[in-house]
């Protein structure tokens, strides 16, 4: 599950930063500016990355076991400024409480 969950928090991240540059940079660009180059070149890449964040999600959330609601909230992070970087925390502790819950108790010798 390790490569799953790596893909996953670059593609947040990835996706995160596209969709803050997208609202903050480009969208005061193009409505108080007239100059709609970043919303079209972000925007578009936003989309495509988006599309990848969903199949990456989905992957981890199977790998992981996860029920569908952690998931459409997981996958709904990524339309959301700066939630897909709280998402990515909240992903990193669950694993990692899933992982020592896995993990058995060492018997004392």
């Amino acid at each position: 599950m390790g490569g799953a969950f790596t893909r996953y928090r670059v593609i947040a991240w990835i996706v995160g930063v596209a969709l803050v540059v997208l609202v903050l940079i480009g969208m005061p660009l193009k409505y108080f500016f007239d100059n709609p180059s970043v919303v079209a070149v972000v925007g578009t890449a936003h989309g495509w990355l988006y599309m990848i964040y969903l199949a990456l999600t989905f992957d981890l959330s199977r790998r992981a076991d996860w029920p569908l609601k952690r998931m459409l909230l997981v996958m709904l992070a990524g339309t959301v400024p700066f939630v897909s970087f709280y998402a990515e925390r909240r992903v990193s502790h669950w694993l990692a409480d899933s992982d020592r819950s896995r993990t058995p108790e060492p018997v004392a010798g």
